[in-house]
C-alpha cells in the first residue's frame, strides 16, 4: 500500500510539473506575440511618417525614384478642375504660343534657357513674368540629388528664415505620360497631391530622370536648358552634404534668370 501511495504521489507530482510547464509555455507565447504586434505597429507609425514626410512633399525625392523602380503604376491626374488662380498669377495668354529664350546664371555660369508657350502657356507666363520682375535673382538652389537615375538641381528658394511667398497656381501642364524627364529639363516644383500647388520654384534636371507622378499628375515641364548644361553637372558632381538628397556642398545662388 505504501509503495502505492508513493508512486501515485509521483504521478501528481509529475503532472503538476507538467501543467506548470504548458503555462509558462503559454505566458513565453504570450510576451512573444505581444513584442511581435508591437514591433509590428511601431513599424506601421515609422512607415506612414516616412512616407508622408518624403513623397511628394514640394518636390521629388529619392524616396519617389525608389517607388518608380519599384513598379508602382502611375497614378491618373486629377486636375482639380474647380481650383482658379489668383489675381497676382499671370493669364496664360500673355505666353500662349510663345517661345522665350534668356539665361540662367548660377555662381557666375551662364545656362541656356528656352520657355515654351505652346505646350505649357500658364507655366511659361509665370516664370517669364518672374524673370522679367527679377523675383528670382538672389535666391538660392538648395536641393541637389545625386542618385544614379534620380538627378536635379532643384532652385528658387528664399532665403532661409524668410517666409514663403503666397504665390500658388495651377494647372499641371506638359507632364510626361512615361514619368521620364530628360537631362536639361525645366520642371516645375509643387506641392504633393495638388495640381494647383505649383509655386515659384523650379528644377532642372541634369541626367535622364524617372520621377513618378503622384495622385495629381506629374511635374509641368516648363521649357529646358539649351547650353551649359555642363555647369550644373558641375555643381552636382560636387556632390551632397549628407547622403544623396539635400543641400549641395556647393552653395548655389541664382544670380540672375532673365528671358525675352
Amino acid at each position: 500500500m505504501a509503495k502505492r501511495n508513493v508512486r501515485e504521489d509521483r504521478r501528481r507530482v509529475r503532472l503538476m510539473e507538467a501543467k506548470a510547464d504548458l503555462r509558462r509555455e503559454k505566458e513565453r507565447r504570450r510576451r512573444r506575440d505581444n513584442t511581435m504586434a508591437a514591433a509590428v505597429a511601431a513599424g506601421a507609425i515609422v512607415l506612414a511618417a516616412v512616407l508622408q514626410g518624403t513623397v511628394f512633399a514640394s518636390n521629388p525625392t529619392a524616396a519617389d525614384y525608389a517607388a518608380a523602380q519599384a513598379g508602382l503604376n502611375q497614378a491618373s491626374a486629377s486636375p482639380s478642375p474647380s481650383a482658379s488662380n489668383g489675381p497676382q498669377i499671370p493669364s496664360p495668354e500673355t505666353a500662349a504660343g510663345k517661345t522665350f529664350t534668356g539665361d540662367l546664371v548660377l555662381n557666375g555660369k551662364t545656362l541656356g534657357v528656352e520657355l515654351d508657350g505652346t505646350k505649357a502657356p500658364q507655366a511659361a507666363a509665370v516664370f517669364s513674368s518672374l524673370a522679367q520682375a527679377g523675383t528670382l535673382n538672389g535666391r538660392s538652389c538648395a536641393r541637389l540629388t545625386t542618385g544614379a537615375q534620380f538627378a536635379l538641381l532643384q532652385c528658387g528658394q528664399v532665403a532661409e528664415g524668410q517666409p514663403q511667398p503666397d504665390y500658388t497656381w495651377g494647372p499641371l501642364e506638359n507632364t510626361p505620360a512615361d514619368a521620364m524627364y530628360p537631362a536639361g529639363t525645366i520642371a516645375v516644383a509643387r506641392t504633393a497631391n495638388n495640381a494647383y500647388g505649383n509655386g515659384q520654384q523650379f528644377f532642372i534636371v541634369y541626367r535622364d530622370t524617372t520621377i513618378p507622378a503622384d495622385s495629381a499628375g506629374g511635374y509641368t515641364v516648363v521649357g529646358k536648358v539649351t547650353s551649359g548644361l555642363d555647369a550644373v553637372q558641375a555643381i552636382a558632381a560636387g556632390g551632397v552634404t549628407t547622403g544623396e538628397d539635400g543641400a549641395p556642398v556647393t552653395p548655389v545662388t541664382i544670380d540672375s534668370f532673365t528671358v525675352k
